[in-house]
Formats: structure tokens, sequence, C-alpha cells
């Protein structure tokens, strides 16, 4: 556990508790919208084979296929926000966190499309796993770096107000001149 100081104790705990709801939320609404059996009269198999199913979007054209592959991106793209404001690390690699961050979520986007195995009218599809990914990484991409950064800067703007102010120097330090040795 990371350890703040007095002027950054509650905010980070603050944050660390509103990331932690907030991605519970998230996690039980993207499992309600996933894992829910449809009731659907014909079933598409399984896609194992990677770019096929955003082949077959790219070849629909338009708007529907950014609407498909939008969708996936955004699915699991808040995770990359979540995941890193639940630990609540200001100090940290950023690559280091990146990958911590994208591997959680690919390995809850795996999770997912198992889990669909066994739910009537879902089909497992590994391009959603490939597609969720790469949106969990831009989100943590474009909004964690700027944010920890941001919250550094107050931290460190809080912690320099906290602190005594020094008394202004008395003028230079007076210096002896060197004496040679006498013969």
């Amino acid at each position: 556990m990371q350890r703040q100081g007095s002027t950054g104790g509650s905010a980070a705990i603050n944050i660390r508790v509103a990331g932690g709801l907030l991605l519970v939320a998230h996690l039980a609404f993207v499992a309600w919208i996933t894992l829910r059996p449809l009731d659907v009269p014909w079933v598409r198999p399984a896609n194992l084979h990677p770019f096929a199913s955003i082949r077959a979007d790219l070849a629909l054209g338009g708007p529907e296929a950014v609407r498909s592959i939008g969708k996936g991106l955004a699915l699991l793209a808040p995770l990359g926000v979540l995941l890193p404001m639940a630990g609540g690390r200001l100090h940290v690699s950023p690559l280091a966190s990146l990958a911590r961050t994208v591997a959680a979520g690919t390995l809850i986007s795996l999770g997912i499309e198992l889990l669909q195995t066994g739910v009537p009218g879902q089909v497992p599809d590994i391009d959603a796993i490939l597609l969720s990914t790469v949106g969990v990484a831009l989100a943590h991409l474009l909004v964690v770096p700027a944010a920890r950064y941001r919250l550094r800067r107050r931290v460190e703007h809080r912690r320099r107000a906290a602190l005594p102010r020094e008394e202004p120097a008395q003028g230079r330090t007076p210096t002896i001149p060197r004496v040679g040795i006498a013969p």
C-alpha cells in the first residue's frame, strides 16, 4: 500500500472508494449486457479466428461497421480508467500501469467470453476480446497519465502549502582568508 502524506491521504481514500464502487457498478452492467440469455431464432457459430468478425463488419461498410466496432471498443473501455482509480496509486511507472490495466482488462474480457459459452443466445467471439483490450488500452492512455499528473501537482502544491515557511537568509557567510605558514 502506498503511503500518502497528510495532505493527500483522505483524497486518495476517496478516489479509491469511488473507483471501487464505479468499477463494481460497471462490471455488474457489463455482466447484465453480456451474460443475459437472448431469445433468438438462430445463433451464429462461435468466432475463433482473429479479425474474422472485424473484417465482416468492415465489409458491411458505413455506419453499421462503425457502430459494431465502436460497441466492441466501448464495452470495457471504462476499465482503463476505473482499475487504476480503484488502485489509487499516484506515483507509478506509466508503462507498468498500462500493462497491469490491459492485462486485467484482457482477463476480464476472456472471462466474459468463456462464461458466454453457457448462455443461450450468446456466442463467444475472439474479436470481442481483441476489441475490448484495445478499448481498455485507449481509455487508459487518453485519461490516466494526465489525471495522475494533475493529481500529483495538486498533492505537491498542498504539501508545499502545509510546510512552514523558511526565514530569509541573513546575508553572506563571512570567510576567513588563508594564512600562510611562517618559516
